[in-house]
């Protein structure tokens, strides 16, 4: 997400209370993304389907959606609407929400939050693009891309009624990685200028693009470890 200028801030004649629950809201998403930030370097290196994973992909789940959740509820009223913020927000939300139910769901089983999330998708995807053109910014171009295949691939598993195996982990696997994405470049990309100078460089760079390293180790190692072919695998649910 883009630029410090774009906190929920009460304007100075505003009542204590609103002040107050500003700075609350602005808490919980900087301790949702720190969190979640922590918890998804410590999932995408556990070993899957271990306590170790299990746990850190539990706290990355429910830190992602305060921070996701937070932001974008507050996008809307903050002093300038930016709309590559709210995007960024509400494709995590779905990204996580449904790598979340990949793994929840029983083998080879589908639902109607399946056929309601390929719908958001699909919304999604022209929204995203539309406003792309209209401001410029071609975030919004890649998050209509990611929304576009989202949706395919949703369509996909509506039309095999659920997913099994290697398939099933891999899109859980890329769903929480991209989501994570999304939070690491929000950070180390999108609030550069709130991290002290000294430590910018190489190692925020590195820091901000790490989930797409993951997101691509991964999908291959699933496809060619035995490990995941041979036996079912207890993945939780983070990366």
């Amino acid at each position: 997400m883009q630029g410090s200028d774009n906190l929920l801030v009460a304007p100075a004649d505003a009542p204590a209370i609103l002040h107050f629950a500003a700075d609350v809201l602005l808490f919980l998403h900087i301790a949702g993304a720190s969190v979640a930030m922590i918890a998804g370097f410590v999932a995408v290196i556990a070993r899957k389907g271990d306590t170790v994973h299990r746990a850190a992909g539990n706290v990355f789940f429910v830190s992602m959606l305060v921070m996701a959740g937070v932001a974008g509820g507050v996008s809307p009223f903050v002093p300038e609407i930016v709309p590559v913020n709210i995007a960024a927000s509400v494709m995590t939300l779905y990204l996580v929400t449904t790598g979340w139910m990949t793994v929840k769901r029983p083998e080879g089983a589908v639902g109607g939050f399946e056929t309601g999330a390929m719908l958001f998708a699909v919304g999604l995807a022209p929204i995203s693009a539309v406003f792309g053109r209209i401001t410029g910014d071609p975030t919004l171009y890649f998050f209509a891309g990611i929304a576009t295949l989202a949706a395919l691939a949703d369509f996909t598993m509506l039309r095999r009624r659920g997913l099994t195996g290697v398939p099933r982990i891999a899109r859980h696997l890329w769903r929480m990685c991209a989501a994570f994405f999304i939070a690491t470049g929000s950070f180390f990309f999108g609030q550069a200028d709130e991290i002290p100078a000294v430590l910018r460089g190489p190692l925020t760079t590195v820091l901000g693009l790490a989930p797409l390293g993951f997101l691509l180790f991964w999908i291959v190692w699933v496809r060619i470890s035995r490990a995941f072919k041979s036996a079912p695998i207890a993945v939780a649910s983070g990366p």
